[in-house]
């Protein structure tokens, strides 16, 4: 099959979009698939990614990266997005590729940089599927973006305004992706969202794996931080791993306002904090957070061949994010053995059974979460219990072979019924 993949983002910046996509590509390469994968151009951060080029044209056999014009995306000095200028590139690269399907990763965000809806003009000419997958939940992220500067202040909007740019948002959400033959999505709760919204192309389907040869607690190793890291005291304490980008949206706000409540019930000097990721909330985490909980170290980007031992080394996985559509590193935590502390909120339950592989805590909730942390912290059976029902759960998990052949069914299939519509019409 050839495949040609419009995405929002891609290595070397890492997230779930963008690693999810990786091994996406490499067990289409794997099985003879050829693909051709438009992105942004990140040459422009080079200073923050020097490794960039490592992702860009004939990174596997078979798949060949294109890196599309870009600018900077929502003043994140980080992130990059498509831009307007870019779209004939790709409406060119795909005329010489000829793919029998286009697949884009969150056509909302692509679309605000091409300023039309992508992929779509090229498919319908070439008279084959075009299909969206709704990555991220854009519009539950908007209140994190309510306030903005001006004049030195920062204005909030009010109520009424904020009511009026969600209904707003909701139809441009429903305006693309009913555009598309298909709208794929990887998680229950956001999928009854997206049809309550008036998405009416809706197709649900497990598109979320891991390598169960890369996660695993296997990799737990006596005196792991002081060897790779030079922090001997993390090796003596319960470990919190956070792993996401530092940004509002993650939650930072309720976990820095959350901790002090927190260390309140918990003795500061038995637990570390291990965070893993960077943005421009670093310098206010740190300031804040060590100052309360001096065993707190930002190791900042780190790459994802070495995730799965910072994993199985931690005790305990802690999000705060309430925007999480099905967050991936939720389930590389389960499958590294983990219990997990997690708001209940967005896609979040589906993986995390309270009380069972982890603890669900009330939204913004400062209470619920000390709490339940303070459980976590002071049962050492209790976590390895949780961490065995998460393996467990992950075990019935797919992995990246099983899911991928979930995406190339979905593609089969989207394929066979444009064909027979063609037919049909001729």
């Amino acid at each position: 099959m050839k495949i040609a993949i419009i995405t929002s983002g891609f290595l070397p910046v890492v997230d779930g979009v963008t690693v999810s996509g990786l091994y996406r590509l490499q067990k289409l390469s794997q099985w003879g698939h050829q693909v051709l994968l438009f992105c942004p151009d990140y040459s422009a951060l080079a200073h923050i990614y020097p490794n960039w080029k490592d992702y860009t044209g004939e990174i596997l056999p078979g798949v060949r990266v294109i890196n599309l014009e870009s600018t900077p995306f929502v003043d994140l000095d980080f992130e990059r997005n498509v831009s307007r200028n870019s779209y004939q590139t790709l409406r060119q690269e795909l005329e010489k590729f000829k793919p029998d399907i286009v697949h884009v990763d969150e056509p909302e965000r692509l679309c605000v940089g091409f300023w039309r809806i992508p992929g779509i003009d090229y498919a319908k000419k070439a008279g084959i599927p075009c299909v969206g997958f709704f990555r991220t939940n854009f519009l539950e992220y908007l209140d994190d973006f309510a306030a903005f500067p001006i004049g030195g202040m920062t204005v909030a909007l009010p109520d009424w305004a904020m009511a009026f740019v969600k209904f707003l948002f909701k139809k441009f959400l429903c305006w693309v992706y009913n555009a598309y033959d298909a709208t794929l999505i990887h998680n229950t709760v956001i999928h009854q969202k997206l049809i309550e919204i008036g998405i009416k192309n809706t197709i649900y389907e497990n598109l979320n794996g891991f390598d169960p040869d890369k996660f695993t607690p296997h990799l737990r190793e006596e005196g792991f931080f002081k060897k790779n890291f030079g922090l001997s005291e993390c090796d003596r304490k319960v470990k919190l791993v956070f792993l996401g980008r530092l940004t509002p949206d993650k939650g930072w706000n309720f976990t820095i306002s959350a901790f002090p409540k927190a260390a309140r019930y918990i003795n500061p000097q038995d637990i570390a904090l291990l965070i893993i990721g960077d943005g421009p909330m670093r310098e206010e985490i740190a300031s804040r957070l060590k100052s309360l909980l001096p065993h707190t170290h930002l190791l900042g980007r780190v790459s994802p061949e070495r995730i799965p031992a910072l994993l199985a080394n931690s005790d305990i996985y802690v999000t705060t994010s309430e925007k999480e559509n099905r967050a991936l590193t939720i389930i590389e935590a389960l499958a590294s053995g983990l219990p997990i502390l997690a708001p209940r909120a967005g896609g979040i339950p589906q993986d995390v059974r309270d009380g069972w592989n982890g603890f669900l805590f009330a939204p913004q909730d400062a209470n619920d979460f000390a709490n339940k942390l303070k459980t976590l912290v002071e049962n050492p059976a209790l976590r390895q219990e949780m961490g065995a029902k998460g393996r467990q759960y992950i075990e019935e998990y797919n992995s990246w072979d099983k899911t991928v052949q979930n995406l190339l069914a979905i593609w089969e299939k989207q394929i066979a019924k444009k064909a027979k519509a063609i037919a049909k019409f001729n």
